[in-house]
């Protein structure tokens, strides 16, 4: 779950679903963002559309230290300026051409983006270890019916029927989806991540059921 209030934390990924040299999309409340990695590890968000022609950034490619468009491959770096316009090799990119940018921090294996200055930084998910992430076609209201808990201010809410295993860390998303990381507690052996994945799919199964019906809206 996120706050709309600018300089709050949403969790958008998994720190194993974004490899060094990658980019994938991703979603905060300001809207759509390029998520990269660069070739030395450190993540990145910038808005998802080039200056240029609007083009998506995260269909975009990862050069070292830098984001490329896709289209006409100009490219930024991780503060969001353009470093190279390949068709004209010889000019230094202007310092108004840039993209906009956003806070990254990555903790227990997940990775957090803020739209503004935080003023704190995100939950350390202490004793908690990342599986996997899915998407749900339900809200917030529904998954909490669907797992008989409430969700806490930072986003995570424990399964009544699985509390001793895995903890849910929940992310608001357009159309009333919901990302939702599966965090394991404990000792993350083959039989646990197993049972857990599946107990995820289980409940998501629930709320999309539920929702469908009208209960939890």
């Amino acid at each position: 779950m996120h706050s709309d209030t600018t300089g709050s934390w949403t969790p958008v990924a998994l720190s194993a679903d974004l490899p060094a040299g990658t980019v994938i999309p991703a979603r905060i409340p300001a809207g759509s963002i390029a998520l990269w990695r660069s070739e030395s590890g450190r993540p990145a968000a910038s808005a998802n559309r080039c200056p240029h022609r609007g083009m998506s950034l995260s269909h975009g490619f990862v050069r070292g230290e830098a984001l490329s468009c896709i289209y006409h491959g100009w490219s930024y770096a991780r503060a969001g300026n353009c470093l190279r316009i390949p068709a004209h090799p010889g000019l230094t990119p202007p310092e108004a051409i840039r993209v906009k940018t956003y806070p990254v921090e990555e903790t227990g294996g997940v990775i957090w983006v803020a739209m503004g200055e935080p003023s704190s930084t995100p939950p350390k998910l202490e004793g908690l270890v990342a599986l996997r992430s899915l998407t749900a076609d339900a809200g917030i209201e529904a998954i909490e019916a669907a797992a008989g808990a409430k969700t806490s201010p930072e986003g995570l809410i424990e399964p009544a029927a699985n509390t001793e295993t895995i903890c849910l860390l929940l992310s608001e998303q357009e159309g009333g989806q919901t990302l939702i990381h599966v965090l394991l507690k404990g000792e993350a052996v083959p039989t646990v991540r197993i049972a857990a994945s599946r107990a995820a799919e289980s409940l998501r199964r629930k709320a999309e059921d539920l929702q469908e019906k009208g209960i939890g809206q």
